[in-house]
């Protein structure tokens, strides 16, 4: 009785360092990825007026490459309070792998409702059709940007424009960090009861648009984190998870820019009609590591020594490149 009464004690001190280890990694992560943001925001801060006015749209549409894919154009979407500099390690990224056609909207932070911001994307989406000749476009939107984004496709009819969403850190079923900065009214549309939220829970059966949601166990904005993640039983989805990655640095980090540059190429090389080819509650074929219902899904761990420089991240920005393991599962 002993011997068997010591085991158990060794046996119950083993689990004990091991679920405080696993802790303190944790701990050790998340304090890294704040400190990452903390970095990124002090060199974020000096490019901020460089992205102050709206960009000016080319002149002529680019010529697109005989023996390449035409890609769709891109347009970028910041978050809240935010602007357009945000995306410019991953704009340099885009374009270094094929994407010729990138654009970036501001919107003004005084606009108080978020549909109004929709419908300005709507606008922007349609005369860039009209400039370039293609049909659709992808976009690529951080926090807020995102959750507008989404609204724009799900709820405004722009899914017929918006191939591909791609969101990072969106508050897609709200955030309850917002209620301390809720003295603005955008803020609280964040919410997660507030009547745009609420909104995008309401069936899209006809939704054609594709939907790839970024979200970190380190983001400080999400709470809970999940909520970065689309669980909705009518929109084409899929989530990725990335670990130790703050809110700030899904926009510029080079690991999150592969796995953008992966999806979008699967995107492209999947065939207009596959969102029908998809029925209700079926998995994606391709798709290693997504879990519809658990709530996982993909999974992607920045490197150990992947918290980079701001001005390193611009130089190196988009070398990194990954398998291409994206799909989409009708949810």
């Amino acid at each position: 009785m002993g011997l068997i009464h010591n085991q158990n004690n060794q046996n119950n001190q083993q689990s004990s360092q091991s679920i405080q280890s696993t802790q303190n990694i944790r701990n050790t992560r998340h304090i890294r990825a704040i400190a990452l943001d903390l970095a990124l925001l002090a060199g974020h801060l000096l490019l901020y007026p460089t992205g102050l006015r709206q960009e000016r749209p080319p002149g002529t549409a680019p010529c697109l490459p005989m023996d390449g894919p035409a890609h769709r154009p891109v347009l970028l979407l910041h978050g809240f309070i935010d602007n357009r500099s945000v995306f410019l390690p991953l704009r340099r990224s885009l374009g270094r792998h094929g994407r010729q056609h990138i654009e970036a909207l501001n919107y003004s932070p005084l606009l108080c409702d978020l549909r109004t911001a929709a419908a300005l994307l709507g606008r922007h989406v349609e005369e860039i059709c009209a400039r370039t000749g293609h049909g659709q476009v992808d976009v690529i939107g951080h926090s807020l940007g995102g959750l507008i984004a989404r609204y724009y496709a799900q709820r405004l009819g722009g899914d017929a424009r918006v191939h591909t969403l791609v969101t990072l850190g969106a508050p897609h079923g709200g955030t309850r960090i917002a209620p301390l900065l809720s003295v603005h009214p955008l803020v609280r549309q964040m919410c997660p009861d507030s009547s745009v939220i609420t909104e995008l829970r309401q069936p899209a059966p006809d939704c054609r648009t594709r939907f790839i949601a970024f979200w970190s166990d380190a983001d400080q904005l999400m709470i809970p984190k999940e909520t970065a993640r689309i669980d909705h039983p009518d929109v084409i989805s899929q989530n990725i998870r990335v670990n130790g990655i703050g809110h700030l640095a899904l926009a510029v980090h080079f690991s999150v820019a592969a796995r953008i540059h992966g999806a979008l190429d699967v995107a492209d090389e999947a065939p207009a009609d596959a969102s029908s080819a998809v029925p209700d509650g079926s998995e994606a074929s391709e798709l290693p590591n997504v879990n519809r219902t658990s709530g996982q899904g993909s999974t992607y761990s920045q490197p150990k020594d992947g918290q980079m420089p701001f001005a390193e991240m611009l130089k190196t920005h988009g070398r990194l490149s990954l398998p291409r393991t994206a799909g989409y599962s009708r949810r």
